[in-house]
């Protein structure tokens, strides 16, 4: 634990460092200030613009209720209580990634959270989480915590539904919940999210209007769909067609991809008879389809990378720990140049200031989007491993309906 500690701590100060050196703006945590003050009191929300970058608030009426506590400091205070807290939020993000897993053995875990609070400032998602004073680390917490607990609890869905309220985009993992049969988490996670939106409703019955009849259809407010920051499937179209407005097409794409993702994340939980570590596959899928089929996800909400870097790193050590006549390295292979991708800052080193983002060439595109077909990428992988465990093991592909013999009884369907 001393050398972790130490390694972590080189590292953190060599994170700080290189922050004083490209500057730190934290502009999303200002705007989470400024929708806090006007909450507080009694401003039109949605009418702010902040920064000189002129932003708005985005975020439903519940969450500018949330933010209210961060008036009462200076931003000076912020910054530090911000970042220390993220960072705080990675170590249990890395606790939660653990759990979900099932790796590493529960003795190496403090190690293990302690290196990726250290080390895993250098994630991209993470890095800009932290320069931006985002709040995506807090609301992966949210819903790993509920997805780790057990199905029988009655309180499971709750946070997913508070994640929902606050940023919309968590409301897929109720979603996710549903159609892998825990219903009542699902319903629990619905029903909270209605809180949500009667609380903000009750207290800013104005904000909520506008929000949820106009500021949310309005991608305009949110940014530009052509930009590298957004690193969607809607934001590789648009950039690979050239224009701000991908369309039809994009929509498409992005429909396809819910589709698909959703039908993944539902096939690795319900291979848990012949595939380990059958709902931490589920979940990340899940993940990855949300942050892939939003209109828009910056980089940050990249920070579900975590997870899934744990869950790959799991993979690879069980493939290390086979025997050498027998052993591969497909796993670590994934495991490297997933990492190595979130390790790149690959959207950020292609030229895009002004209007290149619309002129990317061909062989600037895939840097531009390396975070999407990653996710795309792991989809694949993630059905790939489903349908050879489960032909490894002579079970079906798919659950076949029960089929009725001559004499009415029903008789299960050979495995095939």
């Amino acid at each position: 634990m001393a050398i972790a500690s130490a390694v972590a701590l080189v590292s953190l100060l060599a994170y700080a460092t290189v922050r004083h050196f490209v500057g730190t703006s934290m502009v999303d945590m200002i705007v989470y200030r400024a929708e806090g003050a006007a909450v507080a009191h009694g401003r039109d929300l949605y009418a702010l613009r902040v920064t000189e970058w002129n932003l708005p608030a985005t975020y439903p009426p519940f969450a500018a209720m949330l933010f209210v506590p961060t008036t009462w400091f200076g931003i000076g205070f912020l910054r530090v209580a911000i970042t220390a807290g993220n960072v705080a939020l990675l170590g249990v993000l890395a606790a939660l990634s653990f759990k979900l897993v099932g790796f590493p053995r529960r003795e190496l875990r403090p190690v293990g959270v302690v290196l990726v609070a250290g080390l895993g400032v250098w994630l991209e998602p993470v890095f800009t989480t932290l320069r931006y004073g985002q709040i995506n680390l807090a609301l992966a917490c949210l819903i790993l915590w509920d997805l780790t607990r057990p199905d029988g609890h009655r309180g499971k869905g709750v946070a997913i539904g508070i994640a929902a309220g606050i940023k919309l985009t968590p409301g897929l993992f109720a979603v996710y919940l549903l159609i892998t049969g825990r219903v009542r988490a699902a319903f629990t996670a619905g029903l909270t999210f209605l809180g949500t939106f009667l609380l903000g409703a009750l207290v800013l019955p104005d904000a909520t209007y506008g929000f949820w009849t106009k500021y949310l259809f309005d991608s305009t407010r949110v940014g530009k769909t052509v930009i590298v920051d957004n690193q969607s499937v809607r934001g590789a179209v648009a950039r690979l067609l050239h224009t701000e407005n991908p369309g039809l097409l994009a929509t498409a794409a992005g429909a396809a991809v819910a589709i698909a993702g959703l039908a993944v994340a539902a096939w690795a939980y319900r291979s848990a008879r012949w595939a380990p570590r059958a709902e931490a596959w589920g979940v990340c899928c899940a993940a990855v389809t949300a942050v892939l089929i939003s209109p828009i996800s910056w980089t940050h909400h990249w920070v579900w990378c975590v997870p899934v870097l744990v869950l790959l790193a799991a993979e690879a050590a069980h493939e290390r720990s086979r025997p050498a006549a027998v052993r591969k390295a497909r796993w670590r292979v994934i495991l490297g140049v997933t990492l190595l991708g979130f390790l790149c800052f690959g959207m950020w080193v292609v030229p895009h200031k002004g209007d290149l983002d619309l002129h990317l060439p061909a062989t600037h595109q895939l840097p531009a989007s390396v975070y999407p077909l990653l996710g795309l990428c792991f989809l694949t992988v993630a059905a790939l491993r489903v349908r050879s465990r489960r032909i490894a093991a002579g079970a079906p592909l798919v659950r076949l309906p029960r089929q009725r013999t001559a004499d009415g009884t029903q008789q299960a369907p050979a495995a095939r």
